[in-house]
């Protein structure tokens, strides 16, 4: 039956005064905001300072920081002691107790795999020994992610939402030891965690954002009141991250919060159950909140530092996805590679054909090159003596784009076998290969986490920082004279040390990168194309001045420039690490590194040569509806009215929300 949260004497929170409650959750709609408030919500969110060293920073600014990343950074050995430990264990319960197929078929993760998973310790791989964790690195826990993807990615995805965004993190970057000590332990133990942010009606845009918390009179806590869309572990989680607006007042600072709100408690109704494309073992949900009293003890930093909280999150906790991403790439390979040596047309093994082995190189080159990167940016962040936002935004976007392609490539390689399901091979009696769910369970991770427009448009603001840093007021239409002559003598100083540097460099040298034998070309061209994106985004800057955020085609592809000399760099730093032990990586990276300068020399012509202007006016007279004669001939898409749905309160439709016996509760609520 439907677990619904109903209210009753003995559970009611304190009353609001007043015009306090929110009654009807989230009827008001979103906040109605001008582009300019929206940005400056976001922008006040940003982390403006750069204490620590970042690769990716440099990168930008037109320097190839090669010292920040070579040697290869090491292992620590004890906390490779005790992820082999720890993977052992892992893999025998994977191989032995989660059949991947089942869940694809039920849609849902039996409940004996969610016990077992706590039994393993799987749901505090990432919280401290002394909060009862594993307490691995980050380095580590991507393996484990790794790992349990190939088994099933909706498994995967259980673990890293609830680690990666959930509550564990915010808590050990921003909450209290009473906090920690209060949540940490529990979700170690095999308490489930979400975090919900998303709005019915409000995505990327947290400005708009409607549900409120509600500080009460007695100054004991919040109400809290709205709905949230797409929370993923939302139907099984017993501790939830709720981002919120709390109205500024008289003793209260206001703004977006962050809350630690306990699943079952009195007012939260799971409303539904999501269903995908992939994923299909996905714990997702639509929740309402309805006077929801959540004690001011759960409130997480402080009010008014919500956003940055999940921003500060997301800094390591996209280095989860990649690692999917990486499994995806090394199962691609292993199929490609059995398939493409067994299967024969015209006399040939298909491995044997040109057509065929292109595909090949391409997907073991790109799994070496994303493993290299996400690797790199693990021991990086790690190492804590680096800010990694930028190259953790990098291989979140590079991944996830290049492991679609690589699921692509795998389905034209198996043919029609690719397109046809696993369970439907398996009747003809040939191995269940499921392909298809493969490309249907990738599709996910370029919109998850930040889709890759934002993450475009996230990380060329970071890219254009240095440039906002010295002449921002030059191009703020708000600015006076004033500031902007100061501006202008500021940027004149900045700019004349500045933009000679940018014509020679260390990739000039015949003889640069020397130390890396054959790969050592790639280094000095990653060199010289970072000067030239550098002196491109300077160009873009002068050329477009305030109207540059508006060029969304530009800055993407600036980034994506970024990306791929990012990727060229890991790869060619990990292959020079392996030469003695592995000496063949030279060859992946070789190749990976040539398809990448091709990538990138196309980014580089089309910043300037494109079909940007008129794609903006063809788009502009199609939501005008000039072109709907295009539409003619077919049957008009399901349904009426507005596409954004709201919900009204009302029972739950979930058929189970499935708070599950973990392991020792009853000892737990006993302490």
């Amino acid at each position: 039956m439907v677990t619904t949260t109903q209210r009753t004497p003995e559970t009611e929170a304190p009353k609001p005064a007043a015009g306090q409650g929110a009654g009807a959750a989230g009827a008001s709609g979103p906040a109605q905001v001008s582009e300019a408030q929206a940005r400056a919500v976001a922008e006040s969110a940003r982390e403006t300072t750069w204490r620590r060293p970042s690769f990716g920073k440099e990168l930008f600014s037109g320097r190839l920081r090669l010292d920040l990343l070579h040697p290869w950074p090491t292992e620590d050995p004890a906390a490779a002691e005790r992820y082999e430990t720890f993977a052992g264990r892992l893999h025998e319960f994977l191989t032995t107790q989660v059949d991947g197929a089942q869940i694809e078929r039920d849609a849902q993760i039996p409940d004996q795999v969610f016990q077992g998973l706590a039994e393993l310790g799987a749901f505090g791989m990432k919280i401290d020994e002394k909060y009862g964790g594993v307490g691995l690195s980050h380095l580590h826990y991507a393996r484990a992610l790794t790992l349990v993807g190939s088994a099933n990615p909706a498994v995967g995805a259980l673990l890293s939402a609830h680690q990666s965004i959930g509550v564990p993190q915010p808590l050990k970057l921003f909450g209290t030891d009473e906090q920690r000590q209060t949540f940490l332990p529990r979700l170690a133990a095999g308490e489930v965690s979400a975090f919900l942010l998303t709005e019915p009606d409000v995505g990327s845009d947290p400005a708009r954002l409607s549900t409120t918390a509600q500080p009460l009179p007695d100054g004991s806590g919040y109400l809290l009141n709205g709905v949230k869309l797409w929370a993923t572990n939302g139907t099984v989680a017993t501790l939830l991250v709720v981002m919120a607006q709390v109205p500024p007042g008289e003793g209260n600072r206001g703004g977006i919060s962050a809350f630690v709100v306990e699943g079952d408690a009195a007012g939260i109704t799971v409303e539904r159950r999501n269903a995908f494309m992939g994923l299909r073992g996905l714990e997702n949900s639509v929740t309402r909140f309805h006077d929801v009293f959540v004690p001011k003890e759960n409130l997480i930093g402080g009010e008014g530092q919500g956003l940055r909280i999940a921003l500060t999150t997301l800094n390591t906790g996209r280095l989860s996805l990649p690692a999917h991403c990486v499994g995806a790439g090394k199962y691609s390979l292993a199929v490609a590679r059995q398939w493409a040596q067994e299967r024969v047309q015209w006399g040939r093994p298909v491995a044997e054909h040109e057509a065929i082995g292109k595909k090949l190189a391409f997907i073991a080159a790109s799994t070496y090159g994303m493993s290299a990167m996400l690797d790199l940016s693990c021991l990086l962040a790690d190492d804590d003596h680096n800010d990694i936002r930028i190259e953790a935004a990098l291989v979140k976007l590079y991944s996830s784009e290049l492991a679609w392609q690589v699921g692509d490539e795998l389905v034209q390689v198996r043919g029609g076998r690719g397109y046809e399901t696993a369970d439907s091979l398996a009747a003809r009696g040939e191995r269940p290969i499921a392909t298809e769910q493969l490309l249907r369970d990738l599709r996910i991770n370029r919109i998850f986490e930040g889709s890759t427009e934002i993450m475009h448009l996230l990380i060329a603001r970071e890219a254009v920082d240095v440039h906002l840093s010295v002449a921002g007021d030059l191009i703020d239409p708000k600015a006076g004279l004033g500031r902007k002559a100061r501006a202008a003598g500021r940027a004149a100083l900045f700019y004349a040390r500045w933009l000679p540097g940018l014509l020679v460099g260390r990739g000039q040298l015949p003889g640069g990168y020397a130390e890396f034998g054959p790969l050592a070309r790639h280094l000095r061209w990653a060199e010289r194309r970072s000067r030239r994106l550098a002196r491109a985004t300077f160009r873009g800057m002068a050329r477009w001045q305030g109207r540059l955020e508006r060029k969304q085609a530009f800055l993407a592809r600036l980034v994506e420039i970024g990306a791929e000399l990012y990727a060229v760099t890991a790869a060619c730093v990990r292959a020079r690490a392996e030469r003695e032990t592995r000496p063949e990586s030279t060859a992946l990276a070789d190749t990976f590194c040539w398809q990448a300068r091709r990538r990138t020399d196309a980014h580089f012509a089309a910043l300037w040569r494109n079909t940007d202007a008129s794609d903006r006016e063809l788009a502009r007279a199609v939501t005008e509806g000039r072109f709907e004669f295009l539409e003619a001939g077919i049957l008009p898409p399901a349904g009426d009215g507005a596409w954004v749905a709201g919900w009204e309160p009302g029972e739950a439709v979930v058929d189970d929300l499935r708070r599950r016996p973990l392991p020792a509760a009853a000892d737990r609520a006993s302490d």
